[in-house]
């Protein structure tokens, strides 16, 4: 009856519309209230939640994409990979997919990208000739690669909760990030071929040079954050904080884009969005907690083995569940529910740690582009002033794609686990 309360209150909040934390502290507040547990319980279970050092490199991420969006980067990334690959057949659509997959490895959040990619590439995409819904629809199936490239936030969350080093899985979401990225490239280059889509004249050596030049410093990042974390001299959240100094020195004295007065606007942006991710931590937590001590994770695991103990089938049934919440959850808040009794289940048929990591975090990345609460796919369309249902229809193609790459991580291990195992080994 108990588990039927935190069931139901949780349900009845998100069919609502409730934020997802609220919606947790509010289902998890009325099962202790239910079962005659002292309310104490939640605010010792949300700070036991968040009091795990590696979750202090949230809110450096955060400052440091923030830091370099303002210094000047998003502009600089786009002009590099519109000198990179412009000249190609739907050239702007390509360009907006490199300019994500370059501009992952600073933010490490999807809905930053949407929105700083989307704000620039989405106008210039609709001025140069392209439909608006398929400019929203690449910007925001693109936006997914960049929780995948390190670094990343929800990984950071995964390692928090399974003792997984979040190193080598930020070292284990490259390949399959680039793989994800190359394959909308090129879903982008056949929409783009068939449709006949404009392409720009290639601009040069010069201009390529002058581009990455331009570009070298925000790309230097990557190189900083991974260097850091391989060469063992810095945890996660030690490279969070450097990078953050890093993102202030260049954005106000190289690029110079960075003013003085805007400083106390992005630490205030910044804090709040942490503070919103850190919020959801702690009440998905409490949940979490009452989940394990209801025996849940048990409980599915032995159910869904008791049904075929088939790993491929297993796998198959996850990537299918975590599709289907996708659609409905926030990323991070399903994460922190799911993921350990969904871990337990993928472990009892022998799949590693690592692997069911990172394909569990590119699957809910997915969940980001579709209806009905795909964030990405409502900020892109809301740039293109445009209602939901064309750009839906309109990024179908990406989501295809994306599910194949998902289905290549899922079933073939090595290209989540051979370059950690490769560089950390």
């Amino acid at each position: 009856m108990n588990l039927a309360i935190l069931i139901g209150v949780f349900v009845g909040g998100l069919a609502a519309g409730i934020p997802v934390a609220v919606t947790l502290g509010l289902a998890s507040m009325c099962y202790l209230l239910a079962a005659g547990i002292p309310l104490v319980v939640m605010p010792q279970k949300m700070y036991a939640g968040i009091d795990v050092f590696v979750l202090l490199s949230i809110p450096g991420f955060i400052l440091a994409g923030n830091l370099m969006n303002h210094g000047g980067i998003t502009e600089r990334i786009i002009r590099f990979a519109n000198a990179l690959v412009g000249w190609m057949r739907g050239g702007l659509g390509l360009s907006n997919v490199a300019g994500s997959m370059l501009f992952g490895g600073i933010s490490g959040t999807a809905v930053a990208d949407a929105a700083s990619i989307g704000g620039v590439m989405i106008p210039g995409m609709k001025k140069a000739g392209y439909p608006a819904d398929f400019s929203a629809a690449v910007t925001a199936a693109s936006s997914t690669v960049g929780p995948i490239i390190p670094p990343s936030v929800p990984m950071i969350i995964v390692g928090s909760l399974s003792g997984i080093s979040v190193g080598r899985m930020f070292i284990a979401g490259a390949v399959p990030g680039i793989l994800l990225g190359l394959a909308m490239m090129v879903t982008t280059y056949i929409i783009a071929v068939r449709r006949n889509y404009p392409h720009q004249p290639w601009q040069g050596v010069l201009e390529l040079g002058r581009a990455f030049m331009g570009a070298f410093w925000a790309l230097a990042m990557t190189a900083l954050i991974v260097g850091g974390l391989l060469s063992g001299m810095m945890t996660p959240t030690e490279t969070a904080v450097v990078a953050s100094v890093y993102a202030f020195i260049v954005g106000a004295f190289i690029y110079r884009d960075l003013k003085l007065k805007m400083v106390p606007k992005v630490l205030v942006d910044s804090a709040v969005s942490s503070a919103a991710i850190l919020a959801l931590v702690g009440f998905a937590n409490v949940f979490g907690w009452i989940l394990v001590s209801e025996r849940i994770p048990q409980t599915v695991a032995s159910a869904v083995l008791s049904v075929t103990e088939n790993k491929f089938l297993v796998i198959l049934l996850i990537n299918l569940f975590l599709l289907f919440i996708g659609m409905f959850m926030e990323t991070i808040a399903a994460l922190i529910v799911l993921f350990v009794p969904l871990l337990t289940l993928a472990q009892g048929v022998g799949v590693d740690p690592l692997h069911f990591a990172t394909f569990a975090v590119l699957n809910l990345m997915i969940g980001l582009t579709t209806p009905p609460v795909g964030v990405c796919l409502f900020i892109c369309a809301n740039i293109a002033r445009l209602p939901l249902a064309p750009v839906v229809k309109a990024i179908a193609p990406f989501l295809l794609t994306n599910i194949l790459v998902l289905l290549a991580v899922s079933y073939y291990p090595p290209l989540a686990t051979w370059l950690p195992g490769l560089l950390f080994d």
